[in-house]
């Protein structure tokens, strides 16, 4: 099952789970972003409009989705470079949030947080693994079954 949610660059889409949180906004603008990878090496995602910056949070309520907006302001409007964690690593324990950018994004609740280069994967909560956003014109394309959900003004 598919189903389109319509997102404008201005609005925020909240997917709420038992445990956890999913953010996505809309990129808004073509832009690059760097992701780091090693301590030496960084990969530049090249964006556009219509792509997804998707940020999950392990828990619900205000606090989450005002931090979930802080998060995706940082990332598209001061172009924040992602890091990424080696596998191992001992914060990736204590991490309150992740995010993903692109054009596809695939919630997945078996994935250690933060440690992941590939954009298209997210860590989630149980209730939120499985479903996939996929970027379309005017919004998003969500594969699965859809949890609850809502729309805000994205302004901090």
């Amino acid at each position: 099952m598919k189903t389109k949610i319509k997102i404008k660059s201005s609005e925020i889409l909240f997917l709420v789970g038992n445990t956890g949180t999913v953010g996505i906004v809309k990129v808004a603008n073509d832009q690059m972003l760097f992701i780091g990878t090693t301590e030496k090496e960084e990969i530049v995602m090249y964006l556009e409009k219509d792509d997804l910056i998707a940020v999950s949070a392990f828990g619900t309520g205000e606090k989450y989705e005002k931090a979930i907006k802080s998060m995706a302001f940082i990332t598209r409007e001061m172009e924040s470079p992602i890091i990424v964690l080696p596998k191992g690593h001992p914060s990736s324990k204590r991490l309150k949030m992740v995010l993903s950018v692109g054009d596809t994004v695939r919630l997945d609740c078996d994935i250690i947080p933060g440690t992941h280069p590939e954009q298209d994967i997210l860590c989630s909560c149980d209730s939120l693994s499985g479903l996939k956003i996929d970027k379309s014109e005017n919004g998003v394309l969500i594969s699965g079954e859809i949890p609850d959900y809502k729309l805000e003004s994205f302004d901090i």
